[in-house]
C-alpha cells in the first residue's frame, strides 16, 4: 500500500478510476451503503478480483453513483464509524483472512467529498470475509466458492505472482520516489557512477524492476525496490512490519530484554548497518597468548552475517504481520524469518538453490551482500567447524524458519543432537570438498586426542544410529572406513 496520499494525489486516482469503461473485478462504486457486513464482503472479493486479473491494488468508492458514475458528496466518515464498540477498521481487519492491508482515504473531488477503500490484492491465497470468499461477476458480489472455474483461474494467478513485482507505492511523481528510496546506496552497492540527472536515475531503477510507470504516465515502486532501498519503511505501510527486529536479552530466557531495535532502512541500505549493530551485541572471549591478549567474538562475523541474509531473502513475504527477527542469548543467537523453506533443512549444503525471492536475492549477490547462489550454506558451515562450534540447529514449524547457532562447548557438554548434527555437518562439508569423513577427521573436528579414537568412532556411531551417515563402502575394512551423508552413500534412504 502506499503512504498516505496527498489530497492532489487522491483526487487524480479518483478520477482515473472514473475513466474506467464500467465497475471491473477490482473497482465498486458506492454510495450511500455503508453496512459494515457489505464493506467486509467487497474488501474480500475486489482483493480476489485484482489479483485475479494482474492489478495490484482494489478500490471501493462512496461518493459516486452507480450506473452514471457521477461524483456526488458522501457523508460516510469511516475513521469515526463503529461496529458495537470497535472501530470500524479494527472490525473489518478481525474478520478477514489472511490480514490484507487496506486504507481509507478521504478526498475532495470538485468540490465534492469522496472515500476511497484501496485495498491490496490477495496473494498466495484468496481473501475469506467471515470465513466465505468472494468475486466479482459482471456487476455483481458472488460467493467465489459458486464459481469453480474463476477459483481455479485465481489459484493459477497464485501460483504466477511474484512478491518483488508487486507495488508497494503507487501515484508518485519522480521528485517523491526520490524522496522515498535511498537511490545513491544503489549505485554504491553496484558499484556504479550516480547518474548526473534524475532522468539517469530513474531510468537505471526501472530497468533493474524496481520503480514502473504505466501508460498513463503514473509512477510506482516495487516492492522490490521499497524493501531493498526505502529510507524508511514505515513509508510504505504493507511492508513496514517487514522491517527485520533485534533483541538481546539477559541470560538464556526471555524474561529480560536487554535491548530492541527495528530496522527502518531498506535491508540493502542497512545491511552493513544492522550487521555492525548486531556483532557490538555478540559477546566476545579474550584469548591471552605468548606476548598478546585477542578479543574474539563468540560468533564467526561470517556465518552471522549469511544467516542473516538468508533470512531476509529466502522468507515468505505473503505471510501478513510478521518480518525476520535476530534473537540474542548469553549462549546463542536464533534468527527466525517467515515461511518454511523450500529445501529440505538435511540438504541445505548440497542441494540446488531455490529462492522464493530470486530477484531480491539477485540483487543483493550483485551488491556484496550476500554469497553466490548455493555458496551461503557451505561457508556457514565451514566457519562453524573452523571455530569448532556446535552445528546450527535448523527448527521448521508451520509458518517459519528459525536458524539457531550455538556459543562454543567443550564435546563433554553437548548432548546427543549436537554430536550427531555435527557429524552430519562435518560429513556434508567434506562431501561438497570432494573427500571423506574417517575417524581421524572426525577427530580433528571435535579436537579428540590422537590416543583416544574409539570416541570418535562412538560418535560416528551415533549419526549412523540416526541414519545422517552412512559407510561409503560397506564392505571396506575398519580401518579404511569412510562416510559420507545418508544422501550420498550406495543405498538412498532418508533418515525418519
Amino acid at each position: 500500500m502506499s503512504p498516505t496520499r496527498p489530497p492532489d494525489q487522491l483526487a487524480r486516482l479518483v478520477k482515473e478510476l472514473l475513466t474506467l469503461p464500467a465497475e471491473t473485478e477490482w473497482v465498486e462504486d458506492k454510495n450511500r451503503n455503508h453496512n459494515p457486513d457489505e464493506i467486509g464482503q467487497y474488501i474480500s472479493a475486489l482483493a480476489n478480483g485484482a489479483a485475479l486479473v494482474e492489478h495490484e491494488r482494489g478500490y471501493l468508492l462512496w461518493g459516486i453513483e452507480d450506473g452514471t458514475r457521477e461524483i456526488l458528496d458522501t457523508t460516510f466518515q469511516p475513521s469515526t464509524t463503529k461496529v458495537g464498540n470497535e472501530n470500524l477498521d479494527n472490525w473489518l481487519l478481525r474478520h478477514l483472512s489472511p490480514q490484507v492491508h487496506f486504507q481509507f482515504h478521504e478526498a475532495i473531488v470538485d468540490q465534492k467529498r469522496v472515500v476511497v477503500l484501496e485495498i491490496d490484492k490477495a496473494a498466495n491465497q484468496p481473501v475469506t470475509f467471515k470465513s466465505d470468499a468472494y468475486i466479482r461477476i459482471g456487476s455483481y458480489k458472488k460467493k467465489l466458492s459458486e464459481h469453480n472455474d474463476v477459483e481455479r483461474r485465481l489459484w493459477k494467478a497464485f501460483v504466477l505472482g511474484s512478491f518483488e513485482d508487486g507495488t508497494a507505492a503507487t501515484g508518485l511523481e519522480p521528485s517523491e520516489i526520490l524522496q522515498l528510496l535511498d537511490y545513491p546506496s544503489y549505485f554504491r552497492l553496484m558499484k556504479m557512477p550516480l547518474p548526473e540527472n534524475r532522468s539517469g536515475i530513474l531510468d537505471a531503477l526501472l530497468a533493474e524492476g524496481m520503480i514502473t510507470r504505466d501508460d498513463a504516465g503514473v509512477w510506482s515502486i516495487l516492492n522490490l525496490g521499497a524493501i531493498l532501498f526505502a529510507h524508511n519503511l514505515a513509508d510504505f505501510p504493507s511492508l513496514h512490519r517487514k522491517a527485520i527486529r533485534v533483541m538481546q536479552y539477559q541470560g538464556g530466557n526471555r524474561m529480560e530484554t536487554l535491548k530492541e531495535q527495528e530496522g527502518v532502512l531498506g535491508y540493502a541500505s542497512g545491511f552493513e548497518g544492522l550487521v555492525k549493530f548486531i556483532n557490538g551485541l555478540l559477546p566476545s572471549n579474550e584469548i591471552i597468548g605468548q606476548a598478546l591478549r585477542q578479543t574474539v567474538k563468540m560468533y564467526p562475523e561470517l556465518a552471522v552475517r549469511e544467516l542473516i541474509a538468508n533470512a531476509l531473502i529466502h522468507q515468505d513475504f505473503h505471510i501478513s504481520g510478521s518480518g525476520p527477527t535476530v534473537e540474542i542469548f548469553d549462549d546463542r543467537i536464533e534468527i527466525t524469518n517467515p515461511g518454511r523453506p523450500l529445501v529440505d533443512p538435511l540438504r541445505f549444503i548440497d542441494s540446488p538453490p531455490l529462492s522464493r525471492n530470486e530477484k531480491l536475492g539477485r540483487v543483493m549477490r550483485r551488491g556484496g551482500i550476500c554469497e553466490e547462489r548455493g555458496s551461503g550454506w557451505d561457508k556457514i558451515g565451514f566457519e562453524i567447524e573452523y571455530h569448532q562450534l556446535p552445528a546450527p540447529l535448523v527448527e521448521v514449524t508451520q509458518d517459519h524458519t528459525k536458524v539457531t547457532l550455538y556459543g562454543h562447548r567443550d564435546l563433554k557438554d553437548m548432548d546427543r543432537s549436537d554430536r550427531v548434527r555435527a557429524v552430519y555437518l562435518h560429513a556434508c562439508l567434506r562431501y561438497v570438498s570432494g573427500k571423506k569423513s574417517t575417524n581421524t577427521t572426525v577427530r580433528e573436528r571435535f579436537g579428540i586426542d590422537p590416543k583416544n579414537s574409539a570416541r570418535a568412532s562412538r560418535l560416528i556411531k551415533e549419526a549412523m544410529e540416526e541414519g545422517l551417515v552412512v559407510l561409503r563402502d560397506p564392505q571396506a575394512p575398519l580401518k579404511l572406513r569412510e562416510y559420507v551423508p545418508w544422501w550420498a552413500g550406495p543405498e538412498l534412504t532418508k533418515p525418519s
